[in-house]
């Protein structure tokens, strides 16, 4: 199977499946003599483990990394240097339960990459769905922690802006609220409302989708390239190379179809310090490819879990036409923990044209 890497002068390649002994990534483009500890990877990989709360599965994986190269020790207690070498990480599956897949071994589960994969490849890896499953992503998290180590003082963050239709007030967004509940969410009053859509679609064995919202700050100006070197494409991309991910938008996004050229047009003035400032920011930071040292905004919209109770019609591996109802530990809401995942991919993409931009302009 190809196409198991990203990123140019930064670049992530993954490794393992979901129920295998465990999964991993090499990070080949690190820049040597950037100091981290294994808590600093840990930290992001803890936002985004499984079994945290009722609202995720249940799956207990302490997702615990391993750096296995491209290191040196620092002088300080736990401190690794980069050395310019590619970087192995490593995190080990104790938490498999293979027979649960016992069931769907030879049928394909709707919506699902089960029939894609048979029709590739000519054979699946029914457990969990192998490479297809979301176990993978805790691999970009962990990756997602070194880019951030190219682009310092840039700020990451993201929160959960919808579960199905019910959105945030966003008159009520607050950062610091993301940390005090468990969908991620800036809104307090639609972090509890929450609470009881999930219960109710957790114990009806169903799911629902969800809308992620990714803020980058202090990114500075001019990262990106015309045409096929954009800033937002390669966003997109990577945020849509997430499982489950079925939409993405730059800035205002779809909702640009209905402004006016007067609304969606961000006006300048000149700023105290002379550098120039933007009156909004429909553009979500990125024009014409480039970041322009706005804030770069970014949502992309989450598919409901496929894994449920409620028996879905398909067929099998011999044509036959069957009911499949999947069994095992599965997330009524995969889009609480794709939050994590979202910060790491744009992290990636922000690292990978920082180090691009260095090289064609030696800034």
């Amino acid at each position: 199977m190809s196409h198991n890497s990203f990123g140019h002068l930064f670049r992530v390649t993954t490794w393992g499946e979901s129920h295998g002994p465990a999964i991993g990534c090499v990070v080949d483009g690190l820049p040597p003599g950037l100091s981290f500890t294994q808590g600093d990877i840990q930290d992001l990989l803890d936002k985004r483990r499984p079994g945290q709360s009722r609202f995720t599965t249940q799956r207990r994986e302490p997702d615990e990394v391993k750096v296995l190269s491209g290191v040196v020790e620092g002088p300080n207690l736990g401190e690794l240097i980069s050395t310019g070498t590619p970087i192995a990480l490593e995190i080990q599956n104790v938490d498999q339960r293979s027979k649960d897949y016992a069931n769907i071994a030879q049928s394909y589960r709707p919506g699902h990459a089960d029939i894609a994969y048979d029709m590739k490849y000519g054979l699946r890896d029914h457990r969990g769905g192998g490479r297809s499953s979301a176990r993978e992503t805790a691999c970009r998290v962990a990756a997602g922690a070194l880019a951030r180590l190219v682009v310092p003082g840039v700020t990451i963050r993201g929160a959960l802006v919808q579960i199905g239709a019910d959105r945030i007030d966003r008159a009520n967004w607050d950062w610091d609220e993301v940390s005090n509940n468990p969908f991620f969410c800036p809104d307090r009053e639609a972090a509890a409302r929450w609470e009881g859509l999930l219960d109710g679609v957790r114990k009806s064995g169903s799911s629902v989708g969800a809308v992620i919202e990714i803020v980058a700050e202090n990114v500075p100006a001019g990262l990106g390239a015309p045409l096929y070197g954009k800033l937002d494409a390669d966003i997109a991309a990577n945020l849509m190379s997430i499982n489950a991910v079925k939409g993405v938008e730059i800035g205002e996004g779809f909702a640009a179809a209905e402004l006016s050229g007067e609304d969606n047009a961000d006006e300048i003035r000149n700023g105290p310090d002379g550098k120039p400032v933007f009156l909004s920011n429909h553009a979500g930071g990125i024009l014409g490819g480039i970041s322009t040292g706005q804030p770069i905004v970014a949502r992309f919209a989450v598919k409901p879990t496929s894994s449920i109770l409620t028996p879905r019609r398909s067929i099998d591996a011999n044509g036959q036409e069957v009911d499949v109802m999947t069994k095992g530990r599965h997330d009524p809401c995969v889009g609480i923990r794709a939050v994590p995942i979202g910060e790491a991919m744009i992290a990636c993409a922000l690292a990978d044209h920082a180090l691009r931009h260095r090289g064609q302009t030696g800034r």
